[in-house]
């Protein structure tokens, strides 16, 4: 997919041939505009600020869907990431949807394991898969 391979190597130009002009990006962690330069804008912070490049592992496509699933490789920053990680590579687990409008993307939904890669580069600990379970109890509780 071109989308991919542009990020890969960090040449963006295709983005005006590849997505529509009012294509949406609802995986982006901050706000941007609609178009090709709105997502321009994601994917420079994501090749020039967080250095990701993807490896495909499965694509499935249907008329107006293409559904990827890819192995980002990464290195923490101390803006995303925190001063004591920035550098250290990291490894994430994702999956894109993309609405298709004829050969152009339309819309983009992204899922990131963004807390494993915390947790793997030492960012913050494992989450205690026993706290706030009442013993006894299927309840889970929230503490303060």
């Amino acid at each position: 997919m071109r989308v991919f391979e542009a990020v890969n190597t960090a040449d963006l130009s295709c983005l005006s041939d590849c997505v529509t002009d009012a294509f949406v990006d609802h995986g982006s962690p901050f706000p941007i505009p609609p178009g090709p330069e709105g997502y321009r804008t994601i994917l420079t912070f994501v090749t020039q600020v967080l250095r990701i490049r993807y490896e495909i592992v499965d694509v499935i496509e249907t008329d107006d869907r293409i559904v990827l699933r890819a192995t980002a490789h990464g290195t923490a920053v101390a803006s995303v990431h925190g001063e004591a990680v920035a550098g250290r590579p990291y490894v994430m687990e994702s999956i894109h949807v993309y609405r298709t409008e004829g050969d152009q993307l339309a819309e983009h939904w992204g899922a990131r394991d963004e807390l494993g890669v915390l947790v793997r580069i030492g960012a913050r600990a494992a989450p205690d898969p026993a706290a706030g379970v009442d013993a006894g109890s299927t309840q889970v509780t929230t503490r303060g």
